[in-house]
């Protein structure tokens, strides 16, 4: 084993000294910072297990050896004298002679000591030096991925022109890297464009499920959840005005759960006078259970539930309200089109806990886009029931139809007029180019 000193202005130099000199191989034991630069010890042929078992039986008969005094040019040292500089920090003395022998230690009479590991002391995750080397590591490791992505996307463009006009189209809708690179090599090989597109949003529209009309058409008790602000109340009137346009407002009822906001029955009791059903406050489940009871007659019953973050601690209290209400309640997550997408995946997981049936999309006309709302409810596979799409109690809400959607969202991205440039097209495709996978 091979140990050396090497000194350089700052840590690149001494690295490349050490490269230099010892190899690719070598191995960095020490580092500090000197009032002219850098000091790095770095050694090569470096075995721990020599300085583990120097310690051992076999120290005693190594020492008996003469050693040889280190080459003051050459700046090399024994694995012992590396002991002594890793535990006192100072170049070792050249040995003049054979050190005495030791008399042999009776068994039991003394406890040998563990040999120590001279690097344990050392504190690499903290030292500045390798904190720094470590950031322009990362740095460099950045910019070679993104060298590598933009040149993998810029030979996607070259010998498949049509499936990368696809991509970056999928992508202007907003939708996430993954499901476009799927969409785009579901669609197959094509040489036109406009094909390829229209194959592609085509299998968009089959990866999103729908219902037809379910709550209107089957009735029974449902029960809409979702964060606050999402439109759940606006839904509920709209609704019941449809069923009671339908049916009669004698077979529907409202139910409001909501008893932290102040003045939360407002609203629903404003909406039931005005479409002539009767409105009901249930603040657990007993009363739930109580309510439910004496609405059996109605053919629907609509549950305003209180509006939670995902991340409210009193949401399993809803699950348990609705859970243990002694009745079937169907679960519908009310979700804003406005919301970002990682918003709305972590709702669909947090409401999911309560088995949801399906989900209804509100404020669709205040979207900017459509893609994360699509790509979340693609990618979950939660049933599509209605489109919110303005205030207008009801005309303002609509069965779900895959297709329209689609066709809306692409509406949206062109009335944006905002195109995805090449740089962030290679930083989301290039990888999956360079992969394979598109």
């Amino acid at each position: 084993m091979k140990i050396k000193r090497f000194f350089a202005q700052d840590m690149r130099q001494a690295i490349r000294k050490v490269r230099d000199e010892l190899g690719a191989d070598a191995v960095i034991l020490s580092n500090r910072k000197l009032e002219r630069g850098i000091e790095i010890i770095a050694a090569i042929d470096y075995d721990e297990s020599l300085v583990a078992n120097s310690a051992g039986p076999a120290a005693a008969a190594e020492a008996d050896a003469p050693r040889e005094a280190a080459a003051e040019g050459a700046g090399t040292y024994d694995a012992r004298a590396r002991y002594s500089e890793a535990q006192a920090g100072e170049t070792p003395a050249p040995v003049a002679g054979p050190a005495p022998t030791r008399p042999a230690v009776q068994a039991g009479a003394e406890s040998r000591p563990q040999a120590r590991n001279p690097l344990a002391d050392i504190e690499w995750d903290h030292d500045p030096a390798i904190i720094e080397m470590r950031r322009e590591i990362q740095e460099m490791r950045g910019l070679l991925e993104n060298q590598l992505a933009h040149l993998a996307w810029g030979e996607l463009n070259r010998r498949r022109p049509a499936e990368a006009a696809v991509l970056r189209r999928l992508s202007a809708l907003g939708l996430p890297s993954n499901l476009c690179a799927e969409l785009a090599e579901a669609a197959g090989e094509s040489r036109d464009p406009e094909q390829g597109w229209r194959r592609a949003l085509g299998l968009l529209a089959q990866r999103l499920p729908v219902t037809d009309d379910d709550i209107l058409s089957q009735g029974g008790i449902v029960a809409l959840v979702g964060s606050t602000g999402v439109g759940k109340t606006t839904t509920v009137a709209k609704l019941a005005a449809r069923y009671a346009l339908r049916h009669g407002p004698r077979s529907v009822a409202l139910v409001t759960t909501d008893s932290y906001r102040i003045g939360a029955h407002e609203q629903l009791f404003t909406y039931g006078r005005i479409l002539g059903v009767p409105v009901q406050v249930a603040a657990d489940h007993n009363e739930l259970h109580t309510t439910l009871q004496s609405l059996r007659d109605k053919r629907l019953v609509l549950i305003d539930t209180a509006g939670m973050s995902q991340r409210d601690l009193r949401l399993s209290e809803q699950f348990t309200t609705l859970r243990e209400a002694g009745m079937p309640i169907r679960s519908y997550l009310v979700m804003s089109a406005t919301t970002q997408a990682e918003v709305l995946e972590e709702a669909v997981r947090a409401f999911n806990q309560g088995r949801l049936d399906g989900c209804i999309l509100t404020k669709v006309d205040e979207a900017a886009g459509l893609g994360g709302a699509i790509s979340v409810i693609a990618g979950h596979q939660l049933p599509l029931a209605y489109v919110g799409d303005g205030q207008r109690v009801p005309e303002d809400l609509h069965p779900a139809r895959a297709q329209n959607l689609v066709n809306r969202a692409i509406s949206l991205q062109q009335q944006a007029g905002q195109e995805t440039h090449d740089d962030t097209l290679a930083e989301r495709f290039g990888a999956l180019a360079a992969n394979g996978r598109v």
